[in-house]
């Protein structure tokens, strides 16, 4: 995948992006993963896989799953009438 090379993520500890809760202190591990994402070139293409491939752990694209859960709850009511 082409767009994770240019990830601003890409010499980070990984470990940033898989915070082992969502609450707590924890929640400070998130909002420093989310803004290594905020200026990263390819935020939007790693949110789009994110989506598309369904539950997956971590921060990707600026979002967790459990908000990844959520967009793609509205983009179902969207798409059906």
């Amino acid at each position: 995948m082409e767009w994770r090379e240019r990830a601003a993520c890409l010499r980070v500890d990984p470990e940033l992006f898989f915070p082992i809760s969502n609450s707590g202190p924890t929640l400070r591990q998130i909002d420093e993963a989310k803004a290594f994402c905020g200026g990263c070139p390819v935020a939007q293409q790693c949110l789009d896989w994110a989506l598309r491939v369904g539950p997956v752990d971590g921060v990707w694209g600026g979002t967790t799953e459990i908000e990844r859960r959520a967009m793609r709850g509205i983009e179902t009511r969207v798409a059906v009438p």
